[in-house]
């Protein structure tokens, strides 16, 4: 088993003081079910394991948070404006027994609820993260969205069931919900205020 210890990386702002973050390799299923019963909470560690692969990351920040919440609120309003039937499932566990597991940040079924989300939604903090695509791939999530470098990129399902990244491919427009600006929500996402944000879209797709 290999480890890697990455202790000082540096969140989006100074008050998140730093990710913590080990890796380890070669871990078996039994360890990681383990380890998730130790932390039910919250606030507890972020644990995801990949096909042997099992990261630990500390509790996230507020500003990982501050950007969940905000593309969330956003999400729904078009989803309220529009007049699609949503279901917010949250960041409960997801897992591929045996081979992946992980909290997403959030998750949403649409249309109608569903046991597997059909949309989830990722703040990614650090460049060298466990990818969860391939987690959210095996599961046959339609949708993944992930909020990286201040940018959304939108992954849609290509290979139901494929443990690698190579499931998804990035596109430029939801395939869940095509009349989407997905570049439009994005700019309301980097706005400093969250509620001016999320008026702000709501005039936008108003007018």
């Amino acid at each position: 088993m290999s480890t890697v210890i990455e202790p000082t990386l540096a969140q989006s702002r100074p008050e998140d003081g730093p990710v913590q973050r080990i890796l380890l390799e070669g871990v078996p299923w039994a360890r990681y079910e383990q380890l998730s019963a130790c932390f039910p909470d919250s606030r507890a560690p972020r644990i995801t394991y990949i096909d042997g692969s099992l990261e630990i990351m500390s509790p996230v920040g507020p500003t990982h948070e501050s950007w969940k919440i905000t593309i969330c609120y956003l999400l729904e309003a078009f989803l309220d404006v529009k007049g699609i039937r949503f279901y917010g499932r949250g960041g409960f566990t997801l897992k591929d027994t045996g081979r992946a597991g992980g909290e997403p940040d959030a998750s949403y079924c649409i249309g109608t609820d569903k046991p597997e989300p059909d949309l989830v939604v990722e703040v990614v903090d650090t460049s060298n993260a466990l990818s969860k695509l391939p987690l959210h791939g095996a599961l046959g999530i339609p949708e993944v969205w992930l909020w990286r470098r201040e940018q959304l990129e939108i992954y849609v399902l290509q290979k139901p069931g494929a443990l690698s990244d190579r499931g998804y491919r990035l596109s430029d427009r939801s395939g869940l919900l095509p009349e989407l600006d997905v570049e439009l929500l994005a700019a309301h996402v980097r706005m400093p205020d969250q509620y001016d944000a999320v008026r702000a879209f709501r005039r936008s797709m108003a007018g």
